[in-house]
């Protein structure tokens, strides 16, 4: 399954994935998780990926390093009546919204279109 992560205003790197969960006996689900990668820090103003060192020290590195085995992540939401990444992605857009209207933050380009991938990477951390 795809994952997809985004830098939001409040200075942290949201994942945002899918995974099968058992419903019953030999039936299982879709549900869509958003956590927050406790490795990683947006800085917002200057659109970098921050990541934390073994000394605690930030250190800016390019976006591809977020995407590590084993993260160190810790779940925010959980949603099994949605069916798809694009109403998941709503729900991270929103928390963005709210974000930029309650510390008055100029948005820059939030908004982005799920079903273009590219897309998202560039607007949502950008």
């Amino acid at each position: 399954m795809p994952v997809q992560f985004y830098g939001l205003p409040d200075g942290k790197v949201y994942i945002l994935y899918a995974k099968f969960f058992k419903v019953g006996y030999e039936k299982s689900g879709l549900e869509f998780v958003i956590a927050e990668h406790e490795e990683f820090s947006f800085d917002y103003e200057k659109g970098q990926l921050i990541q934390y060192d073994s000394s605690m020290n930030k250190i800016h590195v390019y976006s591809e390093t977020v995407d590590k085995p084993n993260p160190k992540i810790k779940i925010i939401n959980v949603f099994r009546s949605i069916k798809s990444f694009a109403e998941a992605f709503e729900h991270l857009n929103e928390k963005a919204k709210k974000i930029l209207k309650n510390n008055n933050i100029q948005e820059k380009h939030i908004e982005v279109d799920a079903d273009n991938e590219e897309s998202n990477r560039k607007s949502a951390s950008a």
